[in-house]
């Protein structure tokens, strides 16, 4: 089986000094090596492709044979670390609790241990209605899912 060390190693060589950053990867016990990635400006497929060239290139396929899948954290992946949650200040997320909660807002800070969203009004049952607090801090341990909401305007 291919360390999982290893495959930390290559990928953090390669994206040293870049605005590109892990997001998650995977090695199964097959040789199955998923990488996902994103980039403070984005990520391209020539940037998956760089990566994949490296980590391949530093591989034996005829001692060990491997599948490998590099690509970019789409946004149905959901945000999964604090830089993701950092290149999204200000757009609209959805944030599902471990408890169940859904919460919609404006991402506005983050920090090491918590996001700060700017709830969205739900329909008001009167137009006299105020929302309360609507300010929200919520701690990543309480955090199940983090999506950016896709808005076509």
């Amino acid at each position: 089986m291919i360390s999982k060390q290893k495959i930390a190693d290559l990928i953090e060589e390669h994206l040293t000094g870049t605005d590109k950053f892990l997001v998650e990867f995977s090695v199964s016990a097959s040789n199955q090596i998923i990488v996902f990635i994103d980039g403070d400006n984005g990520v391209t497929i020539a940037d998956c492709i760089a990566l994949s060239r490296k980590i391949e290139s530093n591989l034996d396929r005829e001692t060990e044979d491997f599948e490998l899948d590099v690509s970019s954290a789409g946004l149905d992946l959901g945000l999964r670390v604090n830089r993701q949650y950092v290149k999204n200040i200000g757009r609209t997320v959805d944030v599902k609790l471990i408890d169940g909660i859904k919460l919609t807002g404006v991402l506005k800070a983050v920090d090491e241990k918590n996001i700060r969203i700017e709830l969205l009004p739900a329909k008001k049952k009167k137009k006299t209605e105020e929302i309360a607090d609507i300010n929200k801090i919520i701690n990543f341990k309480d955090i199940k899912e983090t999506k950016v909401v896709i808005t076509f305007k």
